[in-house]
């Protein structure tokens, strides 16, 4: 009786790609001119955020719906910012909480003070 055959790794490959391309995580498209994650909503986080600073300010910032409202708050409170008509100001809230919640964060946590000079 012959022993089966051992399947050459040349025939294996293109099911090993495929189950790569099929867990690997999809990259968001973002749009060229202001880094923005292009999602429901970044149009006008682009027209809105845009106009008194760079959209990286926006980009390095993250945080859940209350931070975001707050940040807004914020602005409107000590930097001029304008009203937002409630239905303009919930899309960039929830865009921005969805694309740069907290959860997403690219750099490690902070250290705990017993690290820290003086801790």
């Amino acid at each position: 009786m012959k022993a089966p055959r051992q399947a050459s790794s040349r025939a294996l490959l293109p099911l090993v790609l495929l189950g790569a391309m099929a867990t690997a995580p999809a990259q968001a498209e973002t749009d060229p001119e202001s880094g923005l994650i292009k999602a429901p909503g970044w149009e006008a986080v682009k027209a809105q955020c845009g106009v008194c600073h760079s959209h990286k300010l926006v980009t390095a910032q993250r945080g859940d719906a209350a931070f975001w409202t707050g940040l807004i708050r914020w602005m409107q409170g000590t930097q001029n910012l304008w009203a937002l008509p409630e239905p303009l100001e919930g899309e960039i809230v929830s865009y921005l909480a969805t694309q740069y919640n907290e959860t997403d964060w690219g750099r490690r946590p902070q250290l705990p003070p017993t690290l820290l000079p003086g801790g």
